[in-house]
């Protein structure tokens, strides 16, 4: 998720003091590619791979109701492939849409959930080849057929509309709203975390229930659909005598629906790639291709995170640029806000570390977002420490004394307002907490453990149950007093409780 500048009166200066970082060291070089000209066709530069035939069992998951937004997603549908096809008209605001679900079905039920917004119309629905009725009202799209636990089906839903961003369970100040996001000039950007991804296509949007996506996006030329994971192929094409652009994209691993993103704009690419040979490619909105200097730092990023946390998880990583003010850790696809303060090396450090922590495993229930952004921000404070030379030590002492008025305004780390999503004390907090574990056990053990973590549970949605454990069996430690007095306890824990 978007890092944070500081909320609530909370001092991070010895982070923000450090001055983005534009190379690291010497001996970490990375390899370019030219950049597309601007007048180059759309994804000039951005070759096409060979799509690959989907492992639908990747995706087979335990869906559940969460905790705190229990009215979005639905545990009867566990998704394990969208298929979107999408056609977006600029000048009428209007996207287009078929959208084919293969889903297993998670339970017995005569009638079935998933999220759309009221904002799109649904024109058809049919199950397995067949029509079927459905009711859409609000963001509920019902379809009133039996399913029965096990057996799989493919649902097809053509739609189409205005989308509009939904309003946002948060009272931070860098957004307010979630999802399908459009620009004066008819560009389009999309974040959703917590939720949202049902503002422009039906799913069932909770963190739990993972799948695999093939996009398809057609835009006016020469502008460019960007989505997660591989560009399998572009096409021109020329429609009523506009000419369009159509590219499609294949995520091959599963992810989170709050981890998808859709980027519509006139984007030109270019591409580096990490000492271990990780291509990273950029979408870049022309005009602007002094950015590409400042986000380029991501190659180096990739070797620094590895070092620690094991090589990348995917197949593909890409960084793309958008309208936004902030950052979302979007899975393969980091979207990333136009402006200095979202395009500094620390942020792109941060978005990328999700990449392990957030998108290879992700939270089941929003009550367990801290699992992402602890950790994270751990590895934040190390990397600038890092390369900024700051004490590290002295940095946590300053979290650790805020500790106290983040649980006071927003409620323990896994016990927070759910007005509150993505307060300050799900950073902060346990990135204190974690830097305690790796000064009890050193940096080798403790990295050694935060490894093995997402090796033994990859491309899956976790609790924290599963994490306190992994921990305890991995050191050896009695560590439940520890993480319940920083997850869910009202007082900033004291020191010593480890092993207690």
């Amino acid at each position: 998720m978007r890092r944070l500048r500081g909320t609530a009166g909370l001092a991070v200066a010895g982070l923000l003091a450090v001055a983005p970082l534009a190379a690291c060291t010497s001996s970490q070089s990375s390899s370019e590619a030219p950049a597309s000209s601007s007048s180059a066709p759309p994804a000039s530069g951005a070759p096409a791979v060979e799509a690959v035939e989907p492992d639908l069992a990747l995706a087979e998951s335990t869906p559940r109701e969460d905790s705190l937004y229990p009215s979005v997603g639905h545990p009867d549908v566990d998704a394990l492939l969208y298929d979107l096809d999408l056609d977006w008209a600029p000048t009428s605001r209007t996207l287009t849409g078929t959208a084919t679900l293969t889903f297993r079905a998670a339970r017995d039920t005569r009638a079935f959930r998933l999220d759309l917004a009221d904002a799109l119309d649904v024109e058809s629905v049919t199950l397995d080849g067949e029509d079927a009725s459905y009711a859409h009202r609000s963001k509920d799209l019902v379809v009133r057929s039996p399913i029965t636990e096990g057996d799989r089906h493919e649902l097809v839903v053509e739609y189409s509309g205005s989308p509009r961003p939904e309003p946002a369970p948060t009272t931070r100040s860098d957004f307010s709203e979630v999802g399908f996001t459009v620009t004066e000039r008819g560009e389009v950007w999309t974040m959703q975390e917590p939720y949202g991804a049902y503002s422009w296509y039906p799913v069932n949007d909770q963190p739990s229930d993972k799948a695999l996506y093939d996009i398809t996006v057609t835009v006016p030329s020469p502008w460019t659909g960007v989505a997660n994971g591989r560009l399998v192929s572009t096409e021109n094409s020329s429609q009523e005598g506009e000419d369009l652009t159509t590219t499609r994209w294949q995520l091959d691993e599963p992810a989170s629906s709050y981890l998808v993103t859709l980027a519509i704009g006139d984007y030109a690419h270019r591409s580096n790639s990490s000492t271990s040979g990780v291509g990273i490619d950029y979408w870049i909105p022309r005009g602007l291709p002094m950015a590409y200097d400042d986000l380029k730092v991501a190659a180096k990023a990739v070797d620094w995170i590895e070092q620690r946390l094991g090589p990348y998880p995917f197949s593909t990583l890409g960084l793309v640029l958008t309208d936004s003010q902030s950052a979302m850790e979007t899975q393969t696809m980091v979207t990333l806000g136009n402006n200095e303060y979202v395009r500094s090396a620390p942020v792109v450090l941060h978005e990328l570390v999700h990449q392990w922590y957030g998108d290879q495993v992700s939270p089941a229930d929003w009550s367990d977002v801290w699992l992402n952004e602890g950790m994270t921000m751990l590895m934040q404070a190390l990397y600038e420490a890092d390369r900024g030379g700051y004490d590290v030590e002295a940095q946590i002492s300053q979290w650790r004394a805020q500790d106290q008025q983040l649980r006071d305004q927003y409620g323990p780390p896994g016990d927070y307002d759910p007005r509150q999503f993505g307060g300050s004390n799900i950073y902060y907090s346990p990135a204190v907490m974690w830097d305690e574990l790796r000064r009890e056990l050193g940096d080798e053990a403790f990295f050694e453990i935060a490894r093995s973590w997402l090796t033994d549970h990859d491309n899956s949605s976790v609790t924290r149950q599963q994490a306190f454990d992994h921990w305890e069996a991995e050191t050896g430690l009695e560590l439940s007093a520890f993480f319940d007095a920083w997850i869910t306890g009202s007082r900033t824990p004291p020191k010593g409780l480890i092993g207690s």
